[in-house]
């Protein structure tokens, strides 16, 4: 084969020395445990080029052996060199040992001469094989021979090939490869299959992916995302996480289609998106698939081949997400159960990092690289219009797909000394209700029917939380039960409430995006200002994406007003109701006086299994702030407890304050409502009802079998029949007869579920 067909480049990579080798003029598909010819010639290059941590072969697609699969190869290349520079040791004359052993010289030079310099590249493994057999034949041999002078030969043969044993003992190939040498044949590659498994893909993507199972793994589930993609998760009998493994279409087109794709990209690569189409990212993508749609049918129709309407829209997919799109990130968007993903520095070491709905954390069969990662920050930076640099080390943005909303923090240099990082927290675009939260678990009808009481109550609250405790998620469904009516006006630095699906569903709602607390000199309005603007704008409910910091003070500015027109609704982080305080008052200076501006603090955090492996989000606490305090909340009795978590019963409940009526807050609302002044019974009644209502869709739409009824739009229909018939039948018998309401209600639910079920 001549020479210049192994073309090859050595690529400094942040951390990373790769040896990028080009395999497209070779008819074989590049693979070192497959092919020896492949073994053979990258031990050669190896030992030209020195020192590497990745080996690259591309053709089509990158075939890459990362930094520990490299380094097995590169001791194999450096030992075959230390043995290069020794070859004198195994000429001819070195074979009769001093003149003294030149009967079977020729066959032991001969024998030598073939498996260290030819066989030890292309089969290490089979080199070690032969050579244990040989060192056994020869000592047999030795056994039988009478002649002084032969016996000493033979020995000294043995010593020979023993050294040549104990040099390949010490490398790792052999270490991995040993407990599969039993009944091992020389030639075959099955041993470097289990060893050396690279990670494949195509030469237009930067992010890598392992395609093959895991071996030792036991599938655990398996499901499609996207119609195209399949997930299998995986379980492992040494370790407590799990294996998230994606195999995307991308990575099971045919090599034509390949080639269409590599040519469509480069053509788009030509075309560099300007801030200004960054502006507006969805229009920009629908621009890019059209254009790209064409492109694909122009080089199908050039290249003769022809694809149906659904392949060439597959390709079009494929070739937005990677010219302005973010690769793969936008594949795990794509399912719905992942809640996080992480991807941490230096890049193309270690694999992304995800959170998933049903097993936590898992890690993934798909590794980012340094070119792909900064791709993806200048995408941010133009999105966003925010700098990330040294200056500006953090970037906090949101990235809105058509599917879902995911929060994005990104950190550099010096705050992160290797490079990039990056945090993907996944938000559903279609809002969550009490209705979901009480079939997951996190709530009971019981809390479900106090929060709506609260809500309709015009209550200031705040859901408080650690760190992916669902606070964020747990907000959307108290705004979905905000009448229509009314207005909503939302504040948040990066946008996660999904506002743009509640506009669709007929909510009158303004949404506000303010600085971020996090950036210098940004000629975004600020938090407080955003919030203190809101006060002009007319009797709206107020809901703050999450409270940070000096922006507090503004909103319990707000508060104080809000509380009398409109529900005023955040999040904050803290793990109990004396942790908000202790953070909104000693932390971020608002006023004491001024804290007592919140009725109603929700506490949700993740309950962990007595194992640590298990993770379930629950509401923990629904407590009422009192006003009577002067110093100390939590020693003077502001803090009252209505429902609390019980662990034995892994559920929230009722506290004998609120059983016994001693509520605060449920009380200044009654004495804004005739129908429940002075009687508490009637009040509960109407909690009670709420809580029913609210337990009768659950149960109805789960005997059905169709979760979507779940969902915001039909959550909004049920409340908003629950208030028209209040309405109703206050208006005929002059009373909120709950009992009337609830039967009317239920009757009006069965006809909508059987509608549904009529349509199907």
């Amino acid at each position: 084969m001549p020479e210049d067909v192994w073309k090859y480049e050595v690529i400094r990579e942040g951390e990373d020395v790769i040896l990028r080798i080009d395999c497209e003029r070779l008819a074989r598909v590049p693979s070192l445990e497959d092919d020896p010819l492949y073994m053979a010639k990258t031990i050669d290059i190896l030992l030209e080029v020195g020192q590497v941590t990745k080996i690259v072969f591309f053709q089509k697609r990158d075939f890459e052996y990362d930094i520990d699969q490299t380094q097995l190869i590169l001791e194999i290349a450096n030992l075959y060199g230390m043995l290069l520079r020794q070859k004198d040791s195994f000429g001819f004359e070195a074979m009769t040992f001093g003149g003294r052993c030149r009967k079977g010289a020729e066959q032991r030079y001969l024998t030598i001469q073939t498996v260290i310099f030819r066989h030890l590249k292309e089969d290490t493994i089979g080199t070690y094989v032969e050579l244990k057999r040989l060192l056994r034949d020869e000592h047999i041999k030795q056994q039988k021979l009478l002649d002084p002078v032969d016996i000493e030969c033979s020995q000294k043969y043995q010593s020979v090939l023993s050294y040549l044993l104990k040099l390949l003992d010490k490398t790792k190939l052999i270490a991995l490869a040993r407990p599969y040498l039993e009944g091992h044949r020389v030639g075959t590659r099955d041993i470097y299959r289990e060893i050396l498994q690279p990670l494949i893909k195509p030469d237009f993507m930067f992010t890598r992916l392992m395609a093959a199972y895991p071996l030792g793994g036991e599938e655990i589930d398996n499901y499609t995302i996207g119609g195209d993609t399949e997930v299998t998760l995986f379980k492992f009998p040494d370790s407590t996480k799990y294996l998230y493994h994606i195999l995307p279409p991308e990575f099971k087109l045919s090599e034509e289609k390949y080639d269409i794709l590599d040519m469509a990209r480069k053509i788009m690569a030509e075309h560099k998106p300007t801030r200004a189409e960054f502006v507006n990212p969805q229009r920009m993508r629908d621009v890019f698939y059209h254009v790209g749609h064409d492109l694909i049918e122009e080089l199908l129709a050039y290249r003769g081949m022809h694809l149906t309407d659904a392949e060439i829209d597959q390709l079009t997919k494929i070739l937005v997400r990677y010219t302005v799109g973010f690769g793969l990130i936008e594949v795990l968007l794509q399912d719905d159960k992942i809640q996080d993903i992480s991807i941490n520095s230096p890049m193309g070491r270690v694999p992304m990092f995800i959170v998933h709905g049903d097993y936590a954390d898992c890690d993934s069969n798909i590794v980012p690289t340094t070119p792909e990662a900064e791709s993806w920050a200048s995408k941010l930076r133009m999105i966003s219009g925010r700098p990330l640099d040294e200056a500006n080390p953090i970037l906090d943005t949101e990235l809105r797909l058509g599917y879902a909303t995911a929060r994005v923090s990104v950190i550099t240099q010096p705050l992160d000394p290797t490079g990039l990082a990056y945090s993907f927290r996944r938000h559903r675009n279609k809002p969550w209700t009490l209705p979901l939260f009480i079939k997951q678990r996190m709530i009971t009808p019981m809390a479900a029917g106090l929060l709506s009481f609260l809500v309709d109550g015009t209550r200031t609250m705040l859901i408080a939380g650690t760190r992916s405790s669902g606070k964020s998620s747990f907000l959307t469904s108290l705004m979905v039960e905000i009448m229509r009516r009314y207005r909503v006006i939302t504040i948040e630095d990066t946008l996660e409430l999904p506002t743009d699906s509640l506009r669709e569903l007929g909510y009158n709602i303004q949404s506000m995006k303010v600085a971020s607390a996090l950036v210098k000199g940004s000629s975004e309005v600020s938090a407080s200002d955003g919030i203190r603007s809101t006060l002009r704008l007319g009797d709206s409910s107020l809901i703050i994406g999450e409270v940070r910091s000096a922006e507090a003070i503004a909103l319990y500015e707000a508060m104080r007003v809000g509380a009398a027109a409109n529900v005023v609704a955040g999040t904050i982080h803290g793990d109990s109701p004396y942790g908000v305080f202790d953070r909104v008052v000693n932390d971020i200076g608002v006023p004491r006086t001024s804290f007592k501006a919140t009725d109603i603090i929700i506490v949700a955090n993740p309950i962990r299994s007595s194992d640590g492996i298990h993770r379930n989000r629950r509401v923990t606490q629904i407590t009422e702030v009192r006003k009577h305090w002067e110093e100390d909340p939590l020693l003077e009795g502001g803090f009252v407890d209505l429902m609390k978590y019980e662990p034995k019963k892994d559920e929230l409940e009722l506290t004998h304050d609120l059983i016994n009526g001693d509520s605060d807050v449920l009380k200044a609302i009654a004495g804004n409502v005739a129908d429940f002044a002075g009687n508490w019974e009637a009040l509960w009644n109407n909690i009670d009802l709420r809580a029913k209502i609210k337990k009768a869709q659950v149960d109805y739409v789960m005997k059905l079998g169709d979760l979507e009824l779940l969902e915001a739009p039909f959550t909004i229909s049920c409340n908003d029949q629950f208030h028209i018939l209040t309405d109703k039948i206050k208006e005929e018998v002059g009373a909120i007869d709950t009992k009337r309401i609830y039967d009317e209600w239920e009757m009006w639910l069965k006809k909508e579920l059987k509608k549904h079920k009529m349509k199907e």
